[in-house]
């Protein structure tokens, strides 16, 4: 056969065949274009909202903790609802400290948040009760709208009610910025929360205090007891030291008969040595009391503290040591000894 069909043509060699060469024209292009670009911007969007939900949920999550900080009012923020850890909130307000604290917002701005929880009516304070005096005060005295306005932590407000005064007391607890008596004021007043099913102070100081050694507890507790039986003839607990608190408690506790007596002694008290002298003799052996301002000595073992302007003045047997600002090394010995010397002689006089 010669390969040739009737019509007399023969086969085509495949070498001869040249492809087709097919081109996308401008509306393919531009068709396969729309497509690609409308796929990758779904994937980009769905991708978006997964994001964003996600984002979200760690929002709703860190709101509902306290992480999230918000700008609040000062005015919008009530401070009633928990109690102060702070036994004289007017000294604290008017006191060398504020002041100081003042200055630095002034100067810096608010650098720490304070912490704050909603309820039905608004926002009450938990946390920061002298960042907010301060910002209040600086907003009458100078005007100024910024002071107006405050940087708080915001939560929803804890499920067990004890948790807000743990949450109180806890930074001032950790800076050793309270004293026992106002540690025991605010485990009495716990008591008397309806919120928390009438639980003792003695039961709250463990709950609310949990975290301080257990010797510490103990004396906050013995704090407890001194408060609850002297509480309204004590014109200046923060005065006390642990040790003079401590073991008048003890004698209370162990010859109550003494109670009244002792009632009666501190209801003359005009100043925090006048207290801490009659709680000092309260028990001291009848041949050491001698008679208030006769120069007798009375032989004590008993270390207390008090203040004195911006000083921190502690006391006990052989000892009287003064803690301040001053830097006493560039101050002239001839000043000093002078002022020793006045001292002395205040002390010598009675």
């Amino acid at each position: 056969m010669t390969g040739r069909s009737k019509f007399g043509f023969e086969p085509l060699e495949p070498a001869n065949v040249k492809p087709r060469k097919r081109e996308v024209g401008p509306m393919g292009a531009a068709v396969r274009e729309a497509a690609g670009s409308l796929a990758e911007s779904t994937e980009t969007l769905v991708e978006q909202r997964r994001q964003n939900a996600s984002d979200a949920k760690a929002f709703r999550a860190a709101q509902g903790e306290g992480r999230v900080l918000e700008v609040l009012r000062v005015d919008d923020i009530r401070t009633d609802d928990l109690p102060r850890d702070r036994i004289d909130l007017t000294a604290t307000a008017g006191s060398d400290e504020m002041e100081e604290l003042k200055a630095s917002i002034r100067a810096r701005g608010q650098k720490e948040p304070i912490e704050v929880f909603r309820t039905a009516t608004g926002f009450q304070l938990k946390k920061g009760w002298r960042r907010l005096t301060a910002l209040k005060q600086l907003w009458q005295e100078t005007g100024d709208a910024g002071f107006g306005m405050v940087t708080a932590r915001v939560s929803e407000g804890p499920a067990d009610r004890i948790d807000l005064y743990i949450d109180m007391v806890e930074e001032n607890v950790i800076r050793e910025d309270l004293s026992f008596a106002e540690m025991a004021q605010v485990a009495i007043t716990a008591a008397r929360d309806a919120g928390l099913d009438g639980q003792g102070a003695d039961v709250l100081v463990g709950r609310i205090f949990a975290s301080l050694h257990k010797m510490k507890r103990s004396y906050i507790r013995s704090f407890v007891f001194l408060l609850q039986e002297l509480g309204d003839v004590l014109p200046y607990p923060k005065a006390i030291s642990r040790n003079l608190g401590v073991e008048v408690a003890r004698r209370l506790q162990s010859s109550p008969e003494a109670t009244t007596a002792l009632r009666k002694a501190l209801a003359s008290v005009t100043s925090p040595d006048q207290q801490t002298d009659v709680l000092s003799r309260a028990f001291a052996p009848p041949g050491d009391r001698g008679a208030s301002g006769q120069g007798s000595k009375r032989r004590t073992s008993v270390k207390y503290e008090l203040q004195v302007g911006a000083a921190k003045v502690t006391a006990q047997e052989g000892e009287c040591r003064i803690v301040s600002k001053t830097d006493f090394a560039s101050v002239d010995q001839d000043l000093l000894r002078m002022a020793i010397e006045a001292f002395q002689r205040v002390l010598r006089e009675g």
